[in-house]
């Protein structure tokens, strides 16, 4: 399956940005994980169907109410056959 990286960065961190990104993610069919990278940026990994990474990618450049994107980086990656969707 498609798969991509994502790092966000901004406001998403003790926010539940993770928690949040994973309620999406298994809303849309996507496996994968979200966590923390010590930058203070959350890295999301995911994959699933192309409009299901497009649609989660729209989200992540909102989040969830308290936090503030400032940027959203998307790299593919080779494809993965991912199981769940874990916080990290």
């Amino acid at each position: 399956m498609p798969s991509v990286r994502f790092i966000v960065s901004g406001r998403v961190q003790a926010v539940f940005y993770r928690a949040s990104t994973r309620e999406q993610a298994m809303g849309l069919g996507l496996a994968g994980h979200a966590k923390n990278r010590p930058d203070g940026s959350v890295e999301v990994v995911a994959c699933g169907s192309a409009d299901a990474l497009d649609a989660l990618e729209r989200w992540l450049r909102q989040g969830p109410p308290a936090a503030r994107v400032e940027t959203v980086s998307r790299e593919e990656l080779p494809e993965q056959n991912l199981r769940g969707f874990h916080i990290g």
